[in-house]
């Protein structure tokens, strides 16, 4: 392989792998499947360094985050008594906590969830925030095991370019 299009190989797997880890905490970008297009690219032009179980194995997770990520909010809001107005006002703080990096996307939504719960009930404050708080905790947990899985198949495909 010329060295031009080995160092031109690494710096996409690079690249993807950096938005990748973006992408694991704000919602718009798919993170996990950019870190898989990765690791995807190193296996297809490193196949000595990487096998085809991982790379299943990695495709599969990502589905599960993609999974976890899509249903955790409203099933953890569900589970914890919360109404659709607190499911809707999450996801819209959500939205909007993307235009105010990087607490934003921490902050509005559970103040989303928070205030749409009240808007159900605005006599149950304790309610409101043990279902806003849960709705926090379901953020930061799929956020979470979003990240590890991105630091995973990041570690893998940047190490498969120096392995030979």
């Amino acid at each position: 392989m010329q060295i031009t299009i080995y160092i031109l190989i690494v710096l996409v797997i690079v690249l993807l792998d950096i938005i990748g880890f973006i992408g694991a905490v704000a919602p718009a970008i798919p993170g996990p499947p950019l870190c898989l297009i990765s690791l995807a690219i190193a296996y297809f032009y490193f196949p000595s360094s990487i096998s085809l179980a991982i790379l299943i194995t990695m495709i599969g997770l990502c589905l599960l985050a993609a999974t976890i990520d899509y249903f955790a909010p409203m099933l953890v809001t569900k589970l914890g008594g919360g109404s659709k107005y607190a499911i809707v006002g999450s996801t819209l703080g959500i939205l909007t906590g993307l235009f105010f990096p990087p607490f934003g996307i921490i902050w509005i939504p559970f103040i989303g969830a928070f205030i749409g719960e009240l808007i159900e009930n605005y006599k149950k404050v304790g309610k409101a925030f043990k279902v806003a708080f849960l709705s926090f905790l379901s953020f930061m947990l799929t956020t979470g095991f979003k990240l590890i899985l991105c630091g995973i198949i990041s570690y893998l495909s940047i190490r498969a370019c120096f392995l030979k």
